[in-house]
């Protein structure tokens, strides 16, 4: 089996990020969109050119993907499910097109490997994150967490210790 050089999270949503692992390096992405007038209202959306140049680099690499496999939730707005499903679609789709080998993962899984005895909710995953990666910018000016950065770290190191056999 060929070594994986690259270990790469990817949280799907709009306000999502594409965190890249390697032997001497740590980047993180967040998902490009624009926002778009349309009538009186505004609204983000995917750009998806900019969300393939993300992978582009890795397609003939020894990669490793960790994509959060997303489901509806009870309570959650119809749009933004259908967002989430959207971009869920586009990363599946990028990565397909670029044979780039992928796994899905629930949200449960990689937060119980990568976050035990913590709350779970976004801004944990960041101080988590922050914790195994301390250079990464994953909060804003005001301490608010950077949404989808810490999920998408913590999803490619999830990937990295179960490649490397750390988690059972």
């Amino acid at each position: 089996m060929a070594e994986i050089k690259y270990f790469i999270g990817i949280d799907p949503g709009l306000k999502g990020a594409v965190a890249i692992i390697s032997d001497d390096d740590v980047v993180v992405h967040d998902t490009p969109t624009v926002e778009v007038k349309t009538g009186k209202k505004k609204k983000n959306m995917f750009v998806e050119s900019n969300m393939a140049d993300i992978l582009r680099p890795y397609q003939n690499e020894h990669v490793l993907v960790v994509m959060e496999k997303v489901h509806s939730m009870p309570k959650q707005g119809v749009r933004a499910m259908f967002s989430m499903g959207e971009g869920y679609g586009l990363w599946r789709g990028i990565l397909a097109a670029f044979q780039i080998p992928y796994d899905l993962v629930t949200p449960q899984a990689w937060k119980k490997a990568m976050m035990s005895g913590q709350s779970k909710e976004k801004s944990a995953s960041c101080y988590r994150a922050q914790q195994l990666f301390s250079s990464v910018e994953l909060f804003g000016p005001k301490g608010g967490a950077k949404d989808g950065r810490g999920d998408a770290l913590l999803m490619a190191e999830y990937g990295r210790r179960m490649f490397n056999k750390k988690i059972k």
